[in-house]
């Protein structure tokens, strides 16, 4: 058992984590203070981090079974901080106190470490106030940094220079069928079927292998190409979509934001009596004006994920039509949908199916530029249309 057998077909890097942490078998990769982990989306960047997180606080290279394993993998280690962007930027004020409290001496463990989730999202104040900490680390100190291989440059090339390099691959279908028939009790057909629907994301495979509200979306996603019969079904189809992932990312952050919303009210004396209930309550409205700000940034995050992750459905839809058009040999991405790809690869043309494939990733990146995406989504449906 170790806790690098979490992460799905990634035995490169899984090497070269076990070498630096000292529990590879084969030749020892000398350990530095800076590592930033890259690769698409799904490809488990923050789990090989926070495994490699624990491997350096277990004395026998992370046996999983240990209480610094256990405690680092459950994020209650005392000297390992994950930082989990709940909005769209990481602000500098909350990097320089993290950054000063990962400069002090490891309390119960071996290192003090400081893990980045999305290290894209530094806000360049942010980025700044992590860089001087990477250039002059404590003896003691790691920073693990997470970023999307997609877009390297949103993480500035001189931070990038400090860090070394773990590279994650999307994991094979084949891989991600076998993890979710042994963890998940999936069968094999499902497993099969949502591991190649959801293009290695092992996340998304499981949301669709085991929950049928997800594999309903995908599904409703799926059929809006077949819709467009008019400039005004497009317009149609952009309202469902945008209503499919606001329904997605509903479901996604409601329970959380309730539950914090309770907890905070708790806090604050909500249903107490007395004087310092009262005076408690009084000057709840700062705290609940900073929640719903932090809130909001997180919904508005979530709804371009969700959003992100429907129009790269679609834009394997018309990938697998473009491979039956021109007669390759690929595996489709959608083989649920066989007959409706290949009635639309006989009716399209090869260049009108580009066009759309097109339309698909320049709304992908409308929205990463922060076009409104009711908009971009409404100009990219008027392409699909008229091919």
């Amino acid at each position: 058992m170790s806790v690098f057998d979490a992460l799905i077909d990634q035995v490169d890097a899984v090497d070269t984590l076990q070498a630096a942490s000292g529990s590879g078998s084969g030749a020892t990769v000398a350990m530095t203070h800076a590592w930033l982990f890259t690769g698409p989306a799904g490809s488990g960047r923050s789990v090989a981090a926070l495994a490699f997180a624990a491997a350096l606080q277990c004395d026998r290279g992370g046996c999983g079974e240990c209480q610094a394993c256990r405690t680092t993998l459950a994020g209650s280690h005392a000297d390992v901080r994950r930082v989990v962007p709940q909005g769209l930027t990481i602000g500098v004020d909350e990097m320089r106190a993290l950054v000063l409290a990962a400069a002090g001496a490891p309390t119960a463990g071996r290192w003090q470490i400081l893990l980045i989730e999305d290290a894209d999202r530094l806000t360049e104040a942010a980025g700044n106030a992590l860089l001087k900490a990477v250039e002059e680390p404590t003896a003691r100190t790691v920073f693990l940094l997470c970023a999307p291989s997609t877009h390297p440059d949103d993480v500035s090339v001189t931070l990038r220079s400090r860090c070394r390099l773990v590279t994650m691959r999307s994991p094979s279908p084949d891989a991600v069928a076998a993890v979710l028939m042994r963890r998940d009790g999936v069968t094999e057909q499902t497993a099969g079927w949502a591991a190649r629907a959801a293009q290695g994301h092992v996340g998304r495979a499981r949301r669709l292998a085991c929950d049928p509200a997800a594999a309903g979306r995908r599904a409703a996603v799926l059929a809006l190409p077949r819709s467009l019969s008019g400039v005004g079904a497009c317009f149609a189809a952009a309202d469902e979509l945008i209503s499919q992932t606001d329904a997605e990312a509903e479901a996604i952050t409601g329970e959380a934001d309730s539950r914090e919303s309770d907890q905070l009210g708790q806090a604050m004396g909500a249903g107490g009596s007395g004087k310092g209930a009262a005076a408690a309550q009084r000057g709840a409205a700062a705290a609940q004006k900073e929640l719903a700000r932090r809130q909001k940034s997180r919904a508005t995050r979530t709804r371009r994920d969700c959003l992100d992750r429907v129009l790269v459905d679609l834009a394997g839809f018309y990938r697998d039509v473009l491979t039956v058009r021109i007669g390759a040999t690929g595996e489709l991405i959608h083989p649920d949908i066989t007959e409706v790809v290949r009635a639309a690869a006989a009716a399209w043309s090869q260049e009108s199916v580009l066009r759309r494939i097109d339309a698909v990733l320049a709304c992908r990146d409308a929205i990463a530029e922060n076009v409104k995406p009711r908009v971009a989504v409404e100009a990219m449906m008027l392409t699909l249309y008229r091919g």
